[in-house]
């Protein structure tokens, strides 16, 4: 089989390129595109550390979106089974610099490996060429895996990950919530008879992104691109649900939750602070667990929270949610307070005082630049 060509220090448009690494004993380290190689899908669908993140509907809306390329590094040899991996993208930006994510806009993102030597070979890849200056730093994100002390990372970030075991029965479940802040308020909820909708139609977007602006601008961050939603809606399928309460006409909590094979995952919440008394995000949440529950789903990923940030991390618990520890790690070392998400909690107060158009505008310039 003839060697496929490679560019050093080149991202290459053929679905699989090869270079040799430096300092890995003769490990040949091979380059593909998990979009158009088709092993990428049966492997992603065989490794039980495969989460949503891994999947082409989640890489594919990456690249409509924002551009992103996605590539995956394996010591795998061409017209072979996969047997290990770590996917990426190279984000390029003339105001935050170009760099390697695994993978931009995503909680976490296991290497996809079985060992520690695999680990090593295939980050060192990524680490000799930061060192020949192609990029100004690697990031990755692993959930499980445990960094070698002789991997010369450093964690970047520390987060929480929140996870809700969903196989005892309903009713154990919903025993198991805070009784005071889960389920008074779900009852209180459905006492105020809130009109629950669901599905990925336009108006469900517009009534769930109307509420995005506002919940960001609380924050002091601008909301996602518009086109983000969509490309995840056109890329999902019916595997991505909006989820929206109203009273009345009024929309006033809504949540993006997209299912896999056992999961279901939270990625995106937001709501009207006027109407929170009436309880329609823990109306959402609970709706969504007794839905992942009829189809036989074995968990609720309520994604990331900063460690700081005690409100979204008690929110979480009270659901009887386990507590992970979450890091990202960079290299080189000195990267860590490099990322573009430093320099936003400096204007935070300047985004929260921006009109929406504006503020919709910062964002869909922003993002593609943060990733």
């Amino acid at each position: 089989m003839t060697e496929p060509h490679s560019v050093p220090g080149q991202l290459s448009n053929q679905s699989t390129r090869a270079s040799r690494s430096e300092d890995s004993g003769g490990v040949r380290i091979f380059e593909i595109d998990p979009l158009h190689d088709s092993r990428w899908k049966i492997f992603v669908e065989t490794r039980a550390d495969a989460s949503l993140f891994h999947r082409v509907e989640w890489l594919r809306a990456l690249k409509s979106c924002y551009g992103y390329e996605p590539r995956v590094l394996t010591s795998t040899p061409p017209g072979e089974a996969l047997g290990n991996a770590i996917v990426f993208c190279e984000v390029r930006s003339s105001l935050t610099g170009r760099r390697i994510v695994s993978l931009p806009f995503s909680d976490h993102c296991e290497p996809l490996i079985s060992s520690a030597e695999e680990f090593r070979d295939l980050l060192r890849n990524l680490t000799e060429r930061v060192d020949r200056g192609q990029w100004k730093y690697v990031e990755i994100r692993p959930v499980d895996f445990a960094m070698d002390s002789s991997i010369n990372f450093v964690i970047s970030h520390r987060y929480y990950l929140h996870r809700l075991d969903l196989q005892p029965s309903e009713e154990t479940l919903f025993r198991r919530f805070h009784k005071d802040s889960v389920q008074r308020k779900i009852r209180r909820a459905e006492r105020e008879s809130l009109r629950y909708e669901e599905g990925s139609s336009e108006v469900l977007l517009q009534h769930f992104y109307n509420l995005l602006i506002m919940t960001r601008r609380r924050q002091g961050v601008p909301p996602q691109p518009l086109n983000w939603f969509r490309s995840l809606i056109w890329s999902m399928g019916q595997s991505l649900k909006i989820r929206v309460a109203l009273s009345g006409d009024i929309p006033v909590a809504s949540i993006l939750t997209i299912s896999d094979e056992k999961k279901m995952v939270y990625k995106y919440g937001c709501s009207d602070s006027r109407f929170n008394n009436l309880g329609g995000t823990l109306l959402l949440f609970w709706r969504t667990i007794q839905e992942a529950k009829a189809n036989g789903l074995e968990e609720f990923d309520l994604g990331r929270s900063d460690t700081n940030n005690l409100g979204l991390v008690t929110f979480k618990e009270h659901w009887g949610a386990e507590r992970i520890a979450l890091n990202y790690w960079r290299y080189p070392t000195d990267a860590a307070g490099a990322g573009p998400e430093h320099a936003i909690k400096y204007v935070r107060k300047f985004f929260s005082m921006v009109p929406d158009r504006p503020l919709v505008m910062l964002g869909s310039f922003l993002y593609r630049h943060i990733g």
